[in-house]
Order: C-alpha cells, then structure tokens, then sequence
C-alpha cells in the first residue's frame, strides 16, 4: 500500500516536471508567427534583405573603439528587446555596434526584423551559424559529441522506480529533462565558448543572453581593469537571495562523484553568465576552449552525472582562475523562478536577468515581473500587432 502511494506521488512530480518543461520550451504562437512572417518578408521585400550593417558602416563591425555587445539566440522578440533596452538606456547609442549570431533556420527572419527595424544610431550585425567557416566539426567537437551521445534523448522513467530510489529517480528526471531541452543541445548556447574565435579581430565585448533587459547605460563596464583575467562577472555567492546571490560549486556540481570531488572545491563561489564582460586578447592566452570541450565529454561519458544544469558548470571549470569580480548591481539574476523579488532592486539594476523557465514572453511568466520586458516590446510595429504578440 505504500509503495502504491509513494509511486503515485512520484508519478505527481514527474507529470509536474513534465508540464512545466514543456510550458518553459515551447515557442508560443505570437512568436511563431513573428518567424513565420518575417521569412517571407525576406524572400519578397528587397527592403528585408538590405545588408546589415550598410557598407559605409561596415569598417565599425571591428573598429575596437566601438562599444561591442554580443548576442546569441533564434528569439526575435527577446533580440529586439535586448537590442532596443540597450540603445535606449546608452548615453552614447551611436558608439553601439550589436553582433547577433542566430541558426540558419531563424537567420532570414532576424535579419528581416533588424533590417525593417534599424536601431540608428547603434550599429547592428546579424549573422547565421551557418556564415562562420570557422564552425566547423574538426574545430567545434561539442557538435559530433551532442549528436552521438543518444543517452540524452533515452530515458523512460516509469521502468526505473522502486521503493528505494524514489528521491532519486526525481533528482535524475529532472536532470533528463534538462539537458533535453532544446536550449541545452543547441551550438547557439555553446557559441558563447567560441567568442574569441568567432571575432578575431574584437578586443573586448560584452556578452547578453537573450533574457536580459538593461536598465542603464553599460558602457562603463568596457573600462573596468579586469587585471589580466577574461572573465568580469557578478560572483553569485555573496547575497542573500535564494536565487540570485547564493550559488557555490556545491549548487552546481556532483560532489558524490570521484572525479568532480578530487578537482573541486564545493564551497567554491560561481559566477554568473547572461552578462559578461569578456577580454577577449586574454582569452587567447588560454585553454579555456579546450577545457570546456574536455568537461563537456567527460560529462556526457559519466552518464550526465557530473552536475545539475545546462552549459554554466562547465564553464565554471573552464573559467575557473579566469574571472574578475564586478559589482552586483550590474547584473540582478533570478526573475524567471518562483521567489520573491524585491521591485525596488529591479528598478536600480543595470541588467536584470529572466533565468530560469518563467521567461517573460511565455504564458507563465511571472506577471509582477513582466512589465519590464514589455516596456521594451514595439507594440506598433505591424508584424508584433498583426500576430499578436502581447496576446499569445
């Protein structure tokens, strides 16, 4: 009777996991249309498919006295959103350059939207996976390695419960769904690892993920001294927040593992992605590129035990030695979970950060939060109002 109950509540959480993970990865109806449209605007408006930037602007695409942001994403609203909060709150918009790195599938649409839409003064840059010769599987074997490892896509959790390892069948779903979604096998989540290949010629950036609003002008995070590290980010180990300053190697890594526990330390402090500050001279200096590669496989080669989530643990041991610090009011993490936010710290920081599966532009989207993302959101524009975007 109560393996009976047990198993029943444990089929609870795995039907929960399920339900939130498909809600968090799926692509609402608004956005799809926005795809949509924007493809066949390129094929049929020669306006779509102006070159970006103009060729009296293209010499800026690397002038290094320019101020670089990076963006990697198939999200054309999200892009939009980061691409506009950053120009908006710039005290210099004309001194922007924006290079935005999207898959072949999305690269029509993207450049039809940013082409449509110029963000004059700022500069913007839209380029396909698929225009770099440099991703190449001899020089990305993240690529053969993603593909080939089928245990990522194997798992039927039904099989696997018994009385003992209730708990632990959750843990270990939950990890499975996480590495299935479509954000942890996409190269457009591991290109952030590639940044000094991919721009050879750029100098210092500064790095966005596509769930991020900024609130001010950053700039000043270009002439921070990073004192020979690659790496300026806000170290999330510090506050008090149970989602936004409170992740040490422990919350990431595997420590029961023998090889996690004899290279690192748990109570090691984690830094955050999503904005960075990237010296990207330094970072040719290093192995990062192959330490990442080398952890990545060693992951997938223990059976997905190593650690928690997605591309970020990696990245803390590739990184590791490499990171410099910077202030916290930079960057606020947290407002895509279920916490409670202070509205106050929202409104004074310089970049918030959606994290986690409450995204702003899906139906469960924390609604307290959403309003500083939408702001940002050009409801006039024909194709966001025809498809219904703030509906969906």
């Amino acid at each position: 009777m109560i393996m009976k109950l047990e198993t029943e509540i444990m089929e609870s959480r795995f039907s929960e996991l399920m339900n939130k993970h498909f809600a968090a990865s799926s692509i609402p109806r608004g956005i799809h249309c926005l795809s949509l449209r924007l493809t066949n605007e390129y094929s049929s408006n020669a306006h779509a498919r102006r070159q970006l930037p103009s060729p009296e602007l293209l010499p800026l695409v690397s002038n290094n006295s320019y101020h670089h942001f990076i963006l990697s994403t198939d999200n054309i609203l999200a892009a939009s959103v980061v691409v506009t909060s950053a120009v908006e709150s710039s005290l210099e918009p004309s001194k922007i350059v924006f290079h935005i790195i999207t898959d072949k599938k999305t690269y029509a649409a993207m450049h039809s939207w940013f082409a449509l839409n110029l963000v004059s003064p700022a500069i913007v840059e839209v380029k396909g996976v698929h225009q770099f010769d440099w991703l190449t599987r001899e020089n990305v074997p993240l690529l053969d390695v993603v593909d080939n490892h089928n245990d990522i896509k194997d798992y039927h959790h039904g099989s696997h419960i018994t009385e003992t390892n209730l708990s632990d069948t959750t843990r270990k779903f939950a990890s499975k769904l996480e590495v299935r979604s479509p954000k942890y096998i996409s190269l457009l989540n591991h290109l952030r690892i590639y940044l000094p290949k991919l721009f050879p010629d750029l100098e210092k950036v500064i790095f966005l993920d596509d769930d991020v609003v900024i609130q001010c002008d950053l700039s000043p995070l270009l002439e921070i001294d990073l004192h020979g590290k690659v790496n300026g980010a806000v170290e999330t180990c510090k506050g008090e927040g149970e989602w936004v300053m409170s992740k040490r190697f422990k919350n990431y890594f595997n420590f029961s593992h023998p090889i996690i526990a004899k290279h690192l330390d748990p109570d090691e402090c984690a830094w955050a992605y999503g904005m960075n500050i990237f010296d990207l001279r330094a970072w040719r200096k290093t192995n990062i590129i192959e330490t990442y590669h080398h952890w990545f496989k060693e992951n997938l080669d223990s059976n997905l035990t190593l650690w928690k989530f997605g591309t970020l643990p990696p990245a803390l041991i590739a990184f590791k030695g490499h990171v410099h610090p910077i202030d916290p009011s930079w960057h606020m993490l947290g407002l895509g979970y279920q916490s409670k936010t202070d509205i106050e710290n929202v409104k004074k920081a310089a970049v918030i950060h959606y994290n986690g599966q409450l995204k702003p532009w899906l139906p469960i989207g924390l609604e307290h939060l959403r309003p500083f993302w939408t702001k940002y959101v050009n409801n006039s524009n024909d194709f966001v109002r025809n498809c219904h975007i703030m509906d969906s």
